[in-house]
């Protein structure tokens, strides 16, 4: 899934090569991952694009006088096309949910793999309009987020630290990946229980997630879409790499797995050196 540092490379990108141009096609070829009705999507084709920007793990447009917002889910992605297929994009069963066509000639495709089918696109008059949007926590990389604005998020709070991290009315931007990378960097368990960490903790946990999501953003800065993916996977310490050497310690990455998802830990820098045996059963909280 992207996440914070990916989907800012994208708006990145995007912004860097759609801003001036104007619309001049705009399909939607997956109708259920539109999400809005008014302003219709047509209200967009014949407007500029005045700027790409990122809101949390969301892409938004400034078209005209309109947005459109896009969350990319789990299995969507940016693929930027120097020239636009010709043929008008069809409803149907392949990867393909929008296509936009620009002034100049080029444009991009947004696509979604797998079969979950969660991308999301909203056409609206303020980002704002959109609840995941309007319902979103503290960005990790705002200038005014500070260690007690980290605090206040997990003493309000239940549940533990890998859930609470991921949660997007918490801490907006952040997914399973960045969220095992800075909690690892931080040297804490993911089930320990978030509105019981001590000062000390906060400000490790503080310091790791700035650390691990603005090296993340300078990493992907400047790189294409199409080859985000791949620098994502590179600079990970444990996320993915169950079974592989910890970079700290040399322990074993470890992995707990959920029904569709898993999260990769270090037992020696963030357990004690126990493994956590199941997500349900482990008791392993300090």
């Amino acid at each position: 899934m992207p996440e914070l540092p990916e989907v800012q490379a994208l708006a990145g990108f995007l912004d860097d090569h759609c801003r001036g141009q104007e619309i001049t096609r705009l399909e939607v070829a997956a109708l259920s991952a539109l999400k809005t009705f008014d302003p219709p999507v047509d209200a967009l084709v014949g407007a500029a694009v005045a700027g790409v920007t990122r809101v949390g793990k969301y892409l938004s447009f400034r078209v005209g006088e309109q947005f459109m917002v896009v969350h990319l889910a789990r299995g969507g992605w940016v693929q930027w096309r120097d020239r636009v297929p010709p043929g008008r994009a069809r409803p149907g069963r392949g990867p393909l949910a929008l296509r936009v066509g620009l002034s100049g000639g080029a444009g991009f495709d947004v696509t979604e793999q797998g079969t979950e089918k969660r991308l999301a696109i909203w056409v609206v008059r303020d980002p704002a309009d959109v609840e995941g949007v309007a319902r979103l926590g503290p960005d990790p990389l705002a200038p005014d987020f500070d260690v007690e604005t980290l605090d206040r998020q997990l003493r309000g709070a239940t549940g533990h630290l890998k859930k609470v991290l991921t949660d997007q009315s918490a801490l907006a931007g952040i997914g399973n990946a960045y969220s095992d990378e800075a909690l690892h960097a931080a040297r804490l368990s993911p089930f320990k229980p978030a509105a019981k960490l001590t000062a000390e903790e906060t400000e490790r946990l503080y310091a790791a997630l700035v650390e691990v999501l603005a090296e993340a953003v300078v990493r992907s800065d400047g790189v294409a879409a199409s080859g985000l993916k791949s620098e994502k996977k590179s600079g990970l310490a444990v996320h993915g790499r169950v079974g592989q050497p910890c970079p700290v310690c040399g322990d074993t990455i470890r992995e707990v797995s959920y029904a569709t998802k898993s999260f990769q830990y270090c037992p020696t820098c963030q357990t004690g050196g126990k493994p956590l045996a199941d997500r349900r059963l482990s008791r392993l909280l300090k």
